[in-house]
């Protein structure tokens, strides 16, 4: 292999460093309000008893950590949403597929996917619990339901909007749908597939959550009703469904996130600035 050019070298150590600072201020941003945060609930300007402080957090966290049970919750939730945002991606990528390559079912399907996808997710989990019943498939159905249309819609609209000459050029050296998805569609979608990903980890939490409201016993969408509940009779675990959020919020979504950050940031970085490798696709 070739040694690497002074140009390229100087090329990844600045990509390298740009990472770092945007890793960085990620981190500082944080820090930041969360100074503020406690600052403000010390100080009085808000209030605690309502919005909490991270100190208090800290502590709830610390004392559902010894007994175990935080992470029982936890895990629940992690578990269903997980599974849902795992059903989603590979259902809704499969569907695109499927109404990209046969154009007359996706007009006849479109529609109620638009209407489908503005229903009011939050109205269905009821319905959800009596079809279904109060069982841990009707709460991956429920966070199913939140993010399965929009990635659909946005899946297929995009796979439509790939560059046409080159399906072209694949069509006119004698290769088909099947190498038109392969060599084309998908590696020029791949930036489009992991937007997607990052968005709908986030929406298939929240459906959880929406159907742990109503139907079941442990998860963290239970914790917060039930710290709702009790909150103005015994006054415990000073906010609980703020402290939960926020856990749930680092556990879940925060490292998956950053992972698909980096992807597609690395993506975007190798195919935009090196034209050359852009020949892989063809």
């Amino acid at each position: 292999m070739h040694e690497p050019s002074h140009a390229q070298k100087a090329y990844l150590a600045r990509q390298k460093r740009d990472r770092c600072l945007v890793v960085g201020a990620r981190l500082l941003v944080f820090l930041i309000f969360l100074a503020q945060w406690e600052i403000f609930s010390r100080l009085g300007w808000i209030d605690s008893f309502i919005f909490s402080s991270p100190s208090m957090i800290f502590q709830t966290f610390v004392k559902m950590a010894e007994d175990q049970s935080l992470f029982v919750h936890i895990g629940a939730t992690l578990k269903e949403t997980l599974l849902s945002f795992a059903i989603v991606v590979l259902a809704g990528l499969g569907i695109s597929v499927l109404l990209w390559s046969c154009p007359r079912l996706a007009k006849v399907l479109e529609p109620y996917l638009v209407v489908l996808n503005s229903l009011p997710k939050s109205a269905l989990a009821p319905l959800l619990i009596v079809w279904l019943g109060a069982r841990q498939r009707t709460i991956i159905v429920a966070g199913m339901s939140v993010a399965i249309f929009g990635c659909i819609l946005n899946l297929y609209t995009g796979f439509g909007e790939v560059n046409p000459e080159k399906r072209k050029l694949i069509r006119t050296l004698g290769g088909g749908k099947k190498e038109e998805l392969l060599k084309i569609v998908l590696p020029s979608c791949i930036p489009l597939i992991l937007a997607n990903m990052k968005v709908n980890i986030g929406l298939c939490l929240v459906g959880v959550i929406i159907g742990e409201f109503i139907g079941a016993r442990q998860g963290l969408g239970y914790l917060i009703i039930y710290g709702s509940q009790t909150f103005q009779q015994v006054c415990i675990l000073k906010l609980f469904p703020c402290s939960i959020l926020h856990i749930s919020s680092f556990t879940l979504l925060f490292p998956v996130t950053a992972a698909f950050s980096f992807l597609s940031t690395s993506y975007n970085e190798t195919f935009s600035d090196f034209p050359s490798k852009k020949k892989i696709f063809f």
